[in-house]
């Protein structure tokens, strides 16, 4: 039995993501994803303004008028959600942590993917498989997916994100797009996104937070990683220390750019207390303009 806050909590991110998709996205989605090919729709006659490359000069010959051949776009698409449940989610120095963000973000893309009839599955990680769901279609289904993601406590507290990608390359036959939600502290990935990106159309989407970036000074202060399970005390007024550990972060970042950028892999990258619509309506834009 499903407790009835985490119902509600369902039932807010609905009404929250679908009013997104309903006034910002729904649009933007369809344009930005295209279709797997075209298929046949019917013979008409040729009208004034219509691509003379479509005339089927075959039924023209046989009626002395002029037909073109109609095609429709093959319109249904698969959409994978791969989400990172690591420990390291569980960070934030705003109103919201890492992992609401990832769970916000999922529920727009999976409304406007069923809002275009396509279809919608998942993948939850951490160091390994936490659960799969099978893409399907319609509401329901997308409120099942909502509710795992918010529902699902992580067996494991590291981040492995070859497991996942070797994991769709397995279970995913038809050519899909990828979204792939994470913090990218991880140096496992290079090779299996390289082979994934070659089937699937793979958008990496990473979620950060300002403190990850510029550490604050608080004076002495108790770090806790929760993927390790260790501690340490650290002087967040020592100049050496707010030089190294933001540029140690900072590389790992230049590093996931680089490569996404070398490979031709589409990278999304957000702060937690920026928001997300900004970032998310640039990308829809640049993938509308590159067709």
């Amino acid at each position: 039995m499903i407790p009835s806050e985490i119902l509600k909590k369902v039932r807010l991110i609905e009404i929250k993501t679908r009013h997104i998709v309903n006034n910002l996205f729904g649009g933007e989605y369809h344009s930005a994803f295209k279709g797997m090919g075209m298929e046949f729709a019917e013979v008409r006659e040729y009208m004034p303004g219509d691509d003379i490359r479509a005339i089927d000069w075959n039924v023209t010959a046989r009626t002395g008028k002029p037909f073109i051949k109609k095609y429709d776009e093959e319109r249904e698409l698969t959409v994978m959600l791969i989400i990172d449940v690591s420990a390291s989610g569980f960070f934030g120095t705003g109103e919201s942590l890492k992992s609401d963000i990832m769970i916000e973000l999922a529920s727009i893309l999976s409304f406007s993917a069923i809002k275009n009839n396509d279809k919608v599955g998942l993948l939850l990680f951490s160091d390994r498989i936490e659960e799969f769901i099978p893409p399907n279609k319609g509401k329901s289904h997308v409120l099942r997916v909502i509710r795992e993601m918010i529902y699902h406590k992580a067996k494991d507290r590291k981040t492995d994100i070859s497991v996942a990608l070797e994991h769709i390359q397995k279970v995913i036959k038809r050519k899909s797009i990828i979204f792939l939600l994470s913090d990218f502290w991880d140096d496992s990935y290079q090779q299996s996104m390289k082979l994934i990106n070659k089937k699937h159309d793979l958008i990496n989407i990473q979620i950060l937070d300002k403190a990850e970036i510029t550490i604050p000074k608080l004076g002495l202060v108790k770090l806790h990683d929760v993927e390790t399970q260790s501690s340490i005390w650290i002087d967040t007024n020592d100049k050496s220390l707010q030089n190294i550990s933001p540029n140690n972060i900072r590389n790992k970042n230049d590093i996931i750019k680089k490569f996404c950028k070398n490979n031709k892999i589409d990278f999304i990258s957000i702060d937690t207390s920026d928001g997300y619509l900004k970032p998310l309506e640039q990308f829809f834009n640049s993938r509308i303009h590159r067709y």
